[in-house]
């Protein structure tokens, strides 16, 4: 337990680290790769920063129905993985159990096949070490999809997704101060991954939902 002066100053932290997040308009004013690759619609950035939270859930970034909703996981995703961490709405969005940062803040948009865009590239070397650092209480980031392991594993990644979550002992018991459990997404596309690959309900649940439990009741 953090002393109660550090606690005040991580909590005034966060929440003047929100209010920047929720002002920014990089994507829009100042876009990685120059003015064709602007944003086409106006920012709306999500995300939960906590002074208290354990467990950092990290996402790729806000589907459409996230961006009209301004709340994270507001769609059959979030269904999908509450059903993995084993709770409901109201703990899902309750700020002291979990901090929610997604690699992308904003809806990034559809490409011509009519698929979610990867992340902005502006939202990590912008905002996630400052991110990081403010919330020093965290001891579990569950990462969810390739660009969100890159980040919080870096070269410890395999060469797929499927390698680094099913490498997932090797990251959750390495670091015991703060620990890292690479998932797939829990998007209803990756249905038939969920079935070709059943030792991830079997093994890997179990786990969450235990950590879960213990670090977010």
């Amino acid at each position: 337990m953090l002393p109660a002066g550090d606690d005040l100053r991580i909590k005034m932290n966060t929440e003047e680290l929100a209010c920047r997040i929720k002002a920014c308009r990089i994507c829009r004013d100042n876009p990685s790769g120059g003015s064709e690759k602007r944003l086409p619609h106006e920012p709306r950035p999500v995300a939960t920063l906590s002074s208290s939270a354990k467990i950092l859930i990290a996402g790729q970034a806000p589907g459409l129905r996230v961006h009209e909703s301004g709340l994270p996981f507001n769609d059959r995703s979030g269904d999908r993985l509450r059903d993995w961490l084993g709770v409901d709405r109201d703990a899902f969005y309750d700020p002291d159990r979990f901090a929610i940062l997604p690699m992308g803040f904003c809806f990034p948009g559809y490409n011509d096949k009519g698929h979610d865009l990867p992340p902005r590239k502006e939202c990590a070397p912008a905002w996630r070490m400052e991110a990081m650092s403010a919330m020093p209480q965290l001891r579990l980031v569950i990462a969810i999809g390739q660009y969100a392991q890159k980040w919080h594993l870096g070269a410890g990644c395999e060469k797929t997704l499927t390698e680094t979550v099913r490498q997932w002992r090797r990251f959750y018991f390495t670091n015991q101060e703060r620990r890292v459990l690479p998932l797939p997404h829990p998007s209803w596309r990756n249905t038939a991954w969920l079935k070709k690959h059943p030792w991830f309900e079997d093994e890997v649940l179990p786990v969450l939902k235990t950590a879960v439990r213990e670090l977010a009741d």
